[in-house]
């Protein structure tokens, strides 16, 4: 009990009281053993000795002491659990960090949109970058305090080291403003595909306004998923092991300077051989051994290639195509994993033979392809089927006939339908007793804090974290919580913006629609966030919001509003809806591991939005000033950089929508099943629920079927390779790791998996400025770069 009683007084020196002693049954995980635990296959050294000692005695204490025993297991062994409430936050230092990062993010990430070759800007770049930058301001600024004139109000330029929480609330600003716009597309194809110009101004406020009513949107589901401690969101407990790390390097920890150690190695390790896949040697990208053994053997080399092909027994060494999601193998859990990996071999090894070989419908139009193309396969002249006034043009559609689909995008669209209802009925059956029962302590909560001031009793603001009594929730406890008036004042801000604009006619869209678009998305917040704070897979709407614009344009109330910009304004509109309140609480679980007020969250939330929209629409004018011939294709770019896909597939579903209309758009049978889709999705989870309640013990609640589904709208689009080291890398990690050699898992996997990114991130963005930038300089053509085919599957 040595170890445990150093640990305590170690607590007690911070401030904390010991708890009662209370027994809590926990659950059966087995603690590796200091003496069984070697770092890196190395002798183990008295500060990890120390390590090991401190890790058992938070084992030890959360048999004592409920507060740690409600966190989850990852949890309390990587989140720091105590609190100094002294540290600064929003201070002269962050505003111009803010700034340093934000612009430039905002401004790459825009531009990457128009481009072939994309220049991703990280936040891990962001996180590592602010560490050093924060410590050499708080190290040459002057300790000078400001004044402002004729107030009492002021400031210190440079109020003491610098802090953790100030390193937290720069990274938070970088996710919220240092990123693209969805408004964009609207902006763009009314420009140069229409010959539109939207008001700058109007513009502006209609990328804020989207943003805005998402973030105001985080409330609904933010009782309920942020502070509930089973409700771990992988994403942000990586990010904040990564913020744990850099805490621990400035109090010189041993342990720490190690861990720094492996994360630069490793992003140093990523960033050098990403130039092989990416740029010198692209064969590592797809290893297909069919195509080794016949490589001119057309059979062989459909089935093993990972580029045209299904990508049986295909593996990739191409970090971008085994990290499907960004670090997703290293974070989501290993049942997400598999459900997407029995998704993409049912569809490339299942339905795309079946649809080759069998009779499965027809593939003479493109079995992989995402145009939509004419009788003879040939892409369909979208443009040449509109008149003046953006109606459909009944004889030239006569002339040119129906548009056709990829029979793979055909069922790809068909399961993009139906994970949307699968979610809902989903967390209605299988999520809807841990859902009912946050609800119900909430309203206790509150129930008791209305009795508490009624008696003249209440000392604390009562806020969400009072329903629970886990430690995080009881530090948070001290902080001020965001009122919900603050974000019904975001959401009121954002929709009379948006109503005001559509009034006015400048966005394309009866204003009957923004209230269904807003309904809608509403629907969706709490079960896509329940899904994502569980595993760490973001369910994307697709094309629904589209295709539910198309039916609405195309009713008697619609008439006049079938303008092919229509659907990416309403896409734009219901989809950021969910996305940014899907980001806004992710990172506000960022503060809540990390003890930021929630106050101080909120701000640089909205700040960084409020800075970085602005540098969004500069990019866009310039682009579409400079670039813009380029990107219609009325100019050839001597680089084939600026071309505009997702541009390009935003027009196409403008005229498959709003022009044609669902209804001609599934008149053809190969499109005709689509909208039984809705069906599907909505009774398969209560089907599997019932079996379930009768055999618990197969485990069927681990049998998302939107996760499937998911998996099965992924297009793959003629890229079928790296799923499969995905499975294998996941299994390693995510669970013979974690199950095996957890002390070595739980200090380097997050920080692996950030460095990972990071340099991958790196990578693209020295192969973007060194080989795109400028003058394009490809790769002479070798053995692992072959002209023909880099996999070397000649006959495909």
């Amino acid at each position: 009990m040595a170890l445990l009683d150093v640990f305590k007084r170690r607590r007690q020196a911070a401030g904390q009281e010991d708890e009662p002693t209370v027994t809590v049954a926990e659950d059966n995980v087995e603690m590796p053993s200091p003496s069984k635990d070697k770092l890196d296959g190395t002798i183990v050294d008295e500060e990890t000795i120390k390590v090991q000692g401190e890790t058992a005695a938070i084992e030890q204490e959360s048999h004592d002491n409920p507060e740690i025993a409600a966190l989850p297991l990852q949890v309390r062994q990587l989140i720091n659990l105590t609190d100094d409430p002294t540290l600064p936050t929003i201070t002269f230092r962050y505003f111009v960090l803010a700034a340093l990062f934000v612009i430039p993010g905002a401004f790459l990430s825009q531009m990457s949109y128009f481009r072939t070759t994309k220049a991703p800007y990280s936040v891990f770049f962001v996180q590592i970058a602010c560490h050093y930058a924060g410590h050499f301001l708080a190290k040459t600024l002057p300790a000078w305090n400001i004044r402002v004139p004729g107030t009492s109000w002021g400031f210190s330029l440079n109020p003491g080291p610098w802090s953790i929480k100030e390193h937290v609330l720069v990274t938070v600003t970088a996710a919220s403003g240092a990123t693209y716009n969805l408004g964009y597309a609207p902006i763009v194809l009314a420009e140069l595909w229409y010959g539109e110009r939207i008001n700058p101004a109007v513009a502006i406020f209609f990328m804020l306004s989207i943003v805005w009513i998402g973030y105001a949107f985080a409330a609904l589901a933010r009782n309920i998923l942020l502070p509930d401690p089973e409700y771990i969101w992988p994403q942000a407990l990586m990010q904040t092991t990564l913020f744990e790390t850099f805490r621990k390097t400035d109090t010189s920890s041993r342990l720490a300077r190690r861990q720094m150690k492996v994360f630069f190695f490793a992003l140093l390790g990523m960033t050098l051989w990403q130039f092989l896949p990416e740029y010198a040697f692209p064969f590592t990208s797809s290893l297909a051994f069919l195509c080794w053994v016949a490589p001119r053997n057309p059979v062989a080399n459909f089935i093993g290639s990972g580029l045209g092909g299904m990508g049986f027994l295909n593996l990739s060494l191409d970090w971008s195509n085994i990290n499907w999601n960004g670090s997703s193998i290293m974070l989501t859990p290993f049942w997400t994993q598999v459900l997407l990996f029995l998704a993409f071999a049912f569809n490339c090894w299942v339905l795309i033979p079946a649809a080759k070989w069998g009779n499965m419908g027809s593939f003479k139009h493109g079995l992989m392809s995402n145009s939509l193309m004419l009788a003879n396969g040939t892409t369909y002249p979208t443009t040449e089927v509109l008149t003046p006034d953006y109606h459909l043009n009944q004889t030239a559609y006569e002339h040119y006939g129906p548009m056709y689909m990829g029979m793979q995008n055909v069922w790809a669209t068909f399961f993009d339908y139906a994970k949307l209802p699968a979610a809902i009925t989903w967390i209605a059956t299988f999520g809807f007793s841990q859902v009912s029962a946050n609800l119900k302590k909430i309203f206790e909560s509150r129930k008791a804090a209305k009795a508490a001031k009624a008696a003249g009793n209440q000392t604390q603001d009562q806020g969400i974290h009072h329903a629970y009594h886990d430690r995080l929730n009881v530090i948070q406890r001290q902080y001020k919580e965001i009122p919900l008036w603050w974000y019904f004042l975001l959401f009121l801000a954002g929709f009379v913006i948006l109503i005001t604009c559509i009034a006015c006619g400048y966005l394309f869209i009866p204003i009957w629609t923004l209230f269904v678009a807003v309904s809608s998305a509403a629907v969706f917040v709490i079960p896509f966030a329940w899904l994502y704070a569980i595993s760490n897979y973001q369910l994307e709407t697709g094309s629904f919001n589209e295709l539910m614009y198309g039916y609405m344009v195309h009713t008697k109330a619609g008439e006049g509003h079938q303008h092919p910009c229509g659907p990416s304004v309403y896409g734009a509109i219901a989809g950021d809806a969910w996305y940014r309140a899907q980001y806004m609480l992710q990172d506000q679980k960022i503060g809540h591991y990390m003890h930021i007020p929630p106050r101080e969250i909120f701000f640089s939330q909205i700040f960084g939005v409020c800075m970085g929209v602005p540098i969004n629409y500069a990019v866009i004018r310039w682009i579409m000033d400079t670039k813009g011939d380029y990107i219609t294709g009325k100019k050839t770019d001597p680089l084939n950089q600026w071309t505009g896909q997702s541009l390009r597939n935003s027009n196409t579903m403008g005229v498959q929508y709003a022009i044609l209309g669902p209804k001609r758009l599934f008149a053809e049978a190969e499109m005709a099943p689509l909208p039984w889709s809705f069906l599907v999705g909505a009774a398969i989870p209560p089907i599997l629920y019932i079996f379930h309640r009768f055999f618990p013990r197969l485990r069927i609640e681990l049998w998302n079927v939107s996760i499937f589904f998911g998996g099965l709208a992924m297009f793959y689009g003629n890229v079928s390779t790296g799923y499969t080291s995905a499975i294998i890398g996941g299994y390693v990690v995510m669970y013979w790791a974690y199950r095996k050699h957890f002390e070595v898992w739980k200090r380097y996997n997050y920080l692996v998996a950030a460095a990972f990114d990071a340099g991958f991130n790196l990578n693209m963005l020295l192969i973007f400025f060194f080989f795109g930038a400028g003058k394009q300089i490809s790769m002479p053509n070798w053995w692992g770069n072959n002209s023909e085919s880099v996999e070397r599957c000649f006959a495909l």
